[in-house]
């Protein structure tokens, strides 16, 4: 047993003389300015966050997520927009509205008559983001079903996996009750195919003129040569659709989806269904996603660094001109360069903050391959779509290099 007045076992009623209650403060405010020193050490490490209870509601998208209807009377982000005021989920919002453009037979860039791979397979990839759950789901190399952004968010919601591909990708949504299609080319997208599978290789795949003349067409300038004759519009020769949004609560969520490189080689998966490349979501921060060249995302994940230099408290439109440069630094092959050294194709960056700032920048702000849905030329700016409490709008994007893509090439 310790002593009367041992300090192991005080009595519950004994008194601290001056002494010891001079003591006991002491060594009490000394602990609450170590530990108050700690976490102030803690929150300086703690990674920056710009969301607030409030957001100016907004969804921003490539340009055509404010064109394709599908028969129906809004647009892509028309239809995000409503269904996010209404309530819905934001990225269950989002998918919506991309499912408008993956249904729609006439863009030939996302889903059902998507421009098919080597083989006239169409062949789909899509990934999803949700901020608030800070989950993600993705497919590629998917055949068969016409809303890859569905299957993606299954993979979200029903799996531990943030990406499946191929037959295994099919299989699940498969599992989880998706029609699985023979064919989803259309007549147009395989017409698209046929003709240049007539002009790449003529002595297998022969038009009706072809047995008439012993002329050979050269391999050279044909895809430029099937843009200009209105056979698949330049854009959806590198078709995507990016679709990110954010409510009055500032929850923000994103998805991309897309057929891929027209003609790609089978198997081939670009940046679009690859977290961090074709799309990124922090939910404090905000949300950036891509069209264009994937492969130069992908060597870059871009749309990663986008929302980071976000959380260092820049605006969209200056993460998303960091992302371009970066890109042009390490585009240093020459067969992917211009004679002035520049790169030789064009990439988009789509991005807003939790606040609801946005902005769409391109490499090249112009581009002489803009050409419309309907096979008209749309004028040499590259843009992309927002809807707001205000409507929906077709927008310019702003560029990092001046001129045009063919300018100096």
């Amino acid at each position: 047993m310790a002593r009367r007045g041992s300090n192991s076992m005080r009595p519950m009623n004994h008194r601290l003389n001056r002494r010891e209650f001079v003591k006991t403060t002491t060594a009490g405010v000394a602990a609450t300015a170590s530990l108050s020193a700690a976490q102030t050490t803690v929150n300086a490490q703690a990674p920056a966050v710009i969301s607030s209870k409030s957001a100016k509601p907004i969804v921003i998208s490539s340009a055509n997520g404010n064109f394709h209807k599908n028969g129906g009377t809004k647009t892509c982000v028309e239809t995000a927009f409503t269904q996010m005021l209404e309530g819905t989920d934001v990225l269950e919002a989002l998918i919506a509205g991309v499912n408008v453009v993956e249904l729609d037979p006439e863009d030939t860039s996302v889903g059902y008559g998507g421009l098919p791979n080597a083989d006239g397979v169409v062949q789909l990839d899509s990934c999803c983001m949700h901020g608030p759950k800070k989950r993600a789901g993705g497919v590629a190399a998917l055949e068969g079903v016409r809303t890859p952004s569905k299957v993606a968010h299954a993979v979200m919601e029903s799996t531990d996996h943030h990406l499946l591909v191929g037959k295994g990708a099919q299989d699940f949504a498969r599992n989880m009750g998706f029609t699985i299609e023979a064919d989803l080319n259309t007549e147009r997208s395989r017409k698209a195919w046929l003709e240049w599978k007539r002009q790449t290789d003529p002595k297998h795949y022969l038009r009706p003129q072809d047995r008439k003349t012993s002329a050979r067409l050269d391999n050279q300038g044909i895809l430029r040569k099937l843009i200009a004759e209105g056979v698949i519009p330049a854009r959806h020769y590198w078709g995507t659709i990016n679709c990110n949004g954010v409510n009055s609560k500032g929850e923000l969520c994103g998805v991309t989806t897309t057929s891929g490189l027209a003609w790609k080689i089978p198997g081939r998966v670009g940046d679009s269904p690859i977290l961090g490349a074709g799309l990124y979501v922090d939910g404090t921060v905000g949300a950036a996603g891509s069209t264009g060249r994937g492969e130069a995302n992908l060597f870059n994940l871009s749309s990663y660094l986008v929302v980071e230099m976000m959380r260092q408290g820049k605006h969209p439109k200056d993460a998303c001109l960091e992302a371009l440069r970066r890109i042009r630094a390490n585009t240093i092959e020459k067969r992917l360069r211009k004679s002035n050294g520049d790169p030789n194709f064009n990439i988009t960056f789509y991005a807003i903050n939790a606040r609801g700032e946005h902005a769409a920048v391109a490499m090249y702000a112009e581009d002489d391959n803009e050409i419309g849905w309907a096979g008209q030329t749309q004028g040499r700016r590259v843009r992309y779509a927002v809807c707001t409490e205000n409507g929906a709008a077709t927008l310019n994007c702003e560029g990092l290099i001046p001129g045009a893509l063919q300018d100096n090439a």
